[in-house]
């Protein structure tokens, strides 16, 4: 049994998300709270497995209790919310820097049309985000990641090639993302593209945050949409997203892939067709097994492949399916995969402005 705790201020909200959780036998939920004190209370005595968190509360908002609750009892913590604008689900998203792992949409009022597909979805996310023990977060970099003197000679001696980085993510990937994103330079000389597997409808705010943090161009890509350098595009909403002749963004609505529409997998099939070496594919944190093969694939094709590591990955399910499949090349924490790509962007404006490189200047 799954024990819950409920935290929303709006009785009739909080009496309708008990209501959906306890239908479900493997879910009780042991305790409610009406704002960010009471939760911080409810964790003590009530000992959950996990914890459905409303933001907009009196007292304390759920921003600062998720902080608390990380600090002093750190359990899997769900937000919940009712916000529908770009701008406000943005906001949303800060709650995953407080150590939240997951954001979802309230489910829609009993009588919708879409009431038994959303809170199935609550259930499910609830269920999968319990199993979760230990949240890892990473803090922003103040300096330029490092990475190991045999990675940077990798990367350096491929930069002239490389002409695309390829990203999927799952649970805990907008973290690891955003640490990764944030370091790229201005004038990044080749594009990004990102699926990022997400609840319907939050794509959208997901990117305006991102962009608060990278001081790179992020979009919702668009079918048929030329690829730029240094621009960030992330697959839309049911979707599948791919690259095409030409360095243009295809976008299908072929059948999902291990359930999931848009699907890692899809993304670096096609990457590794179209760009074959000349590209980087990255798979980070997340539940399944999806973007494995499509990595496995990619690495065949002579692309330079990563995974990140166990340690700070909140679930390791992605990136180990890639390393039983033997195809991630380099196993690594988000902050050095961002200095692989700062290497990346360092090597090519040293080619493009014909510098001589640092070392050589000394010898």
């Amino acid at each position: 049994m799954i024990k819950v705790l409920v935290v929303e201020d709006s009785p009739v909200v909080r009496e309708f998300l008990v209501h959906i959780l306890n239908s479900d036998p493997e879910l009780r939920v042991v305790g409610t709270a009406t704002d960010g004190e009471d939760a911080l209370e409810a964790v003590k005595s009530k000992k959950p497995d996990v914890i459905t968190m409303d933001i907009h509360m009196p007292k304390m908002d759920g921003f600062e209790a998720t902080r608390k609750i990380m600090e002093t009892h750190p359990m899997p913590i769900v937000i919940v919310t009712g916000s529908s604008s770009a701008a406000e689900v943005a906001n949303t998203f800060h709650a995953l820097e407080a150590g939240a792992l997951s954001v979802i949409p309230r489910p829609k009022g009993i009588g919708h049309p879409e009431y038994e597909r959303t809170a199935r979805e609550l259930i499910q996310t609830v269920k999968l985000m319990s199993e979760v023990k230990v949240v890892r977060r990473w803090p922003q970099l103040r300096k330029k990641p490092a990475i190991s003197s045999t990675l940077k000679t990798t990367i350096e001696r491929a930069a002239q090639e490389i002409r695309i980085v390829a990203i999927g993510a799952s649970t805990g990937g907008p973290i690891a993302l955003q640490t990764i994103l944030s370091q790229l330079p201005a004038g990044f000389p080749v594009p990004v593209v990102i699926v990022q597997h997400m609840a319907s409808g939050f794509i959208e705010g997901f990117v305006e945050w991102l962009a608060q943090s990278s001081g790179l161009p992020v979009h919702v890509a668009s079918h048929g949409e030329h690829l730029q350098p240094g621009h960030i595009y992330v697959a839309p909403d049911g979707f599948h997203m791919g690259v095409g002749a030409g360095d243009r963004l295809m976008l299908s609505t072929q059948e999902a892939e291990n359930g999931l529409r848009p699907a890692v997998c899809y993304l670096f099939r096609s990457v590794a067709e179209f760009y074959g070496r000349n590209a980087i594919g990255v798979l980070l944190t997340g539940m399944g097994r999806d973007g494995a093969e499509g990595l496995r694939l990619m690495r065949e094709k002579g692309a330079i492949t990563v995974a990140q590591d166990e340690q700070t990955s909140v679930v390791y399910g992605m990136p180990r399916e890639a390393l039983e499949l033997d195809a991630a090349v380099y196993v690594l924490p988000p902050q050095r995969i961002a200095g692989l790509l700062v290497s990346l962007a360092e090597r090519k404006r040293r080619e493009t402005n014909h510098e001589i490189p640092e070392e050589s200047q000394k010898r």
